[in-house]
């Protein structure tokens, strides 16, 4: 009899442990938990709004390939994307810029070591509307534009009757704007009469409706989806060329160009976490890296950075200008 109880007892408290244990695995809904691996579990990520297009297939086919994995992204701007990581928000972001000493030396006081990897070497493209005859541009000219020197189309383009040139931005904070205080004022303030809408996609809708328009955005936004050799652009906008300096030629931001270094204006793209039990974070960060993500960067248009992958050279640098 006493054996008999003994052994109810012990059943009773595994049964207890076990109930407890699966308790331990559910959320306050009652919905059953996936514990965190680098291949399961479900995070929250930060991404320059920039590289929305190729964020968006990376983790539809990471999803697809581990599915008990979850990766809620937030497409933000640049400086709201780290911030995020800076705050703990989110354990991932991805930018075009490598964290500040500063930066790192917050995340060391908190005993989070950074990661960071790059992907991808993208490009700032220039667009204008389909109707513009005037789709060459330099670097210098460009320069003059974000600076003010330059307001009026006719400066570029002596004759030209579009008037006011309206360059707009993706949005405040963002890596393109940052790109052009950076690498085109060359020191000098940014022009208070730019302007910036508030996403890639609002910057290709603005342009396609206005003639004097110059859009700047990043090169995986302007890929012809039906083209899988990355040799052609889309149809909704005209994808400006741009020259280096005076006597060189001008390159439109063809994957092939990109890459070579033909076209003047790419930035690198990185990865960056504190992931401090290399969980997901570390995980969706090693898969993009790998043959398989950076295959998937290969056909958004711009340079896959981890992997050995031909570029195809089908374009002429005088292609439809």
């Amino acid at each position: 009899m006493n054996k008999l109880l003994s052994f109810s007892f012990i059943v009773f408290i595994v049964a207890l442990v076990s109930s407890c244990s699966s308790c331990q695995n559910q959320n306050e809904t009652g919905e059953r938990k996936v514990k965190e691996t680098i291949t399961s579990g479900v995070i929250d990520i930060s991404c320059d709004e920039s590289f929305e297009p190729i964020m968006e297939q990376e983790i539809m086919v990471f999803e697809a390939a581990y599915p008990k994995a979850s990766i809620i992204p937030y497409y933000v701007s640049e400086a709201e994307a780290l911030n995020m990581l800076l705050k703990d928000s989110v354990r991932l972001a991805i930018a075009t810029r490598k964290l500040t000493p500063q930066e790192e030396a917050s995340f060391k006081s908190r005993q989070l070591r950074v990661r960071t990897v790059q992907i991808a070497l993208d490009a700032i493209a220039f667009i204008v509307n389909k109707s513009n005859k005037n789709s060459v541009i330099s670097v210098d000219q460009l320069h003059k534009i974000v600076t003010g020197e330059v307001t009026d189309w006719n400066q570029l383009y002596p004759g030209s009757s579009l008037g006011k040139i309206n360059f707009v931005f993706d949005n405040q904070g963002s890596s393109s704007m940052r790109f052009a205080i950076d690498s085109l004022c060359q020191g000098k303030p940014l022009y208070t009469g730019l302007f910036a809408q508030k996403s890639n996609q609002a910057v290709i809708d603005y342009v396609a409706q206005t003639p004097n328009a110059i859009g700047v955005i990043g090169a995986s936004w302007i890929g012809n989806e039906a083209d899988s050799t990355n040799t052609s652009f889309t149809d909704v906008v005209k994808v400006m060329a741009v020259r280096k300096a005076p006597g060189f030629d001008p390159y439109k931001p063809y994957q092939y160009y990109i890459a070579t270094g033909d076209y003047p204006l790419t930035r690198p793209i990185y990865m960056i976490t504190t992931d401090p039990r290399n969980g997901l974070p570390t995980g969706f960060t090693k898969f993009v890296s790998s043959q398989r993500g950076q295959l998937i960067i290969f056909k958004t248009g711009i340079v896959p950075w981890n992997a050995n992958i031909a570029l195809k050279r089908d374009v002429s640098i005088t292609d439809t200008f």
